[in-house]
Order: C-alpha cells, then structure tokens, then sequence
C-alpha cells in the first residue's frame, strides 16, 4: 500500500490560523488521532474534539487532508502511522513540547470517541496511563545527544501506544464482526 503523507506542520498551523482554533498543529492531530483510535470516524472530529462551532474542513483542504491521510495511517498494515510533529531542526524543547502536545490532544480525542470505558486490552490501559504521564510533561529547558535519543524513542513508543489503541477499538471490532 503507498503511503499517505500528512499535510506539512505549516499547512495545519494555518488552517488553524485560518479558522481561529487555540490549538497547535500537534494537539489537532493529536485530537484527530485520539478521535479514531477511539473508533469514531466522521468529519466531525474538528468540532468535538476541539469544542468550537462549525469549523468544518472544507474538502480538499489541510485539515481534511489530515483526516483522510491519519486514519489511512492508522489503518496501514504496514504500520506508515506517523505523528505530526515539527521538523527534526527544530528546538529540542519544541519537539518535546510539541510531542507532549500531541498525548494531551491525543487523550481528549481518544475518551471523546471511546467513553470513559473503552474496551481495550492490558497493554492499551497500561499505554493509556503512559501516554498520561507524557501528556503531563513539560520540557526541559536544554538537552543533549541522550536527550535527543530519549526523546525518538519516546515518539516511536507513542505512535506504536496510537496504533495498539486504534487496534484495540477500531482493528479488532471490524475483524470480529467480518467473521460473523
């Protein structure tokens, strides 16, 4: 299967720009992802998961292009699922912030789509409570080349953390239901 490539970092930043949401580029698509690992999948995603009225993606544009390409990802057997995240230049802070960003938006979307009981296995609790304590993270002001390693051992861990959850609540109820 080709793989679908998310809108740049700059074109959802101005999106949001455009339709005024407090939200950074990684929170939405966190939210997004959250939304359908959660097992809800509509193009109202925009407006639960960040709380405003009518910011409906129009068709074509990033942020539905950022729907479409997400849950292509997620849904990709060979695992192409990817955070949006900023470039590699930037700040080490940045990054870190904009990673911890992603799990905050990530929870709200995932317990708006999936309730406050979602039927997932140990290892989606367990990835729940650690995506959590990253959400809960700040960064720290300076880092160095362990720091740098932490971190992208960090962002695989949460991209692996949103395809177990969407597994759990999206993979597995579709392949049930296909054998009965």
């Amino acid at each position: 299967m080709a793989k679908t490539a998310l809108p740049t970092w700059s074109e959802i930043e101005a999106a949001s720009r455009a339709l005024s949401l407090a939200a950074t580029p990684a929170e939405l698509h966190g939210g997004l992802c959250g939304w359908l690992a959660g097992g809800a999948d509509d193009a109202s995603w925009l407006t639960a998961v960040v709380e405003v009225q009518d910011p409906m993606p129009v068709a074509g544009d990033a942020l539905e292009r950022l729907r479409r390409a997400s849950a292509a990802q997620l849904d990709d057997r060979d695992f192409a699922f990817e955070l949006l995240l900023p470039a590699p230049d930037a700040s080490l802070v940045a990054r870190s912030k904009a990673l911890f960003d992603w799990c905050r938006g990530f929870l709200g979307g995932f317990g708006l789509a999936a309730g406050d009981r979602p039927g997932v296995s140990e290892e989606g609790r367990e990835a729940l409570a650690d995506l959590a304590r990253l959400a809960a993270a700040q960064p720290e002001p300076d880092g160095d080349e362990e720091d740098e390693a932490a971190l992208a051992e960090i962002e695989e861990f949460v991209r692996v953390a949103a395809l177990l959850l969407h597994g759990d609540c999206v993979l597995a109820p579709r392949h049930r239901r296909q054998l009965n």
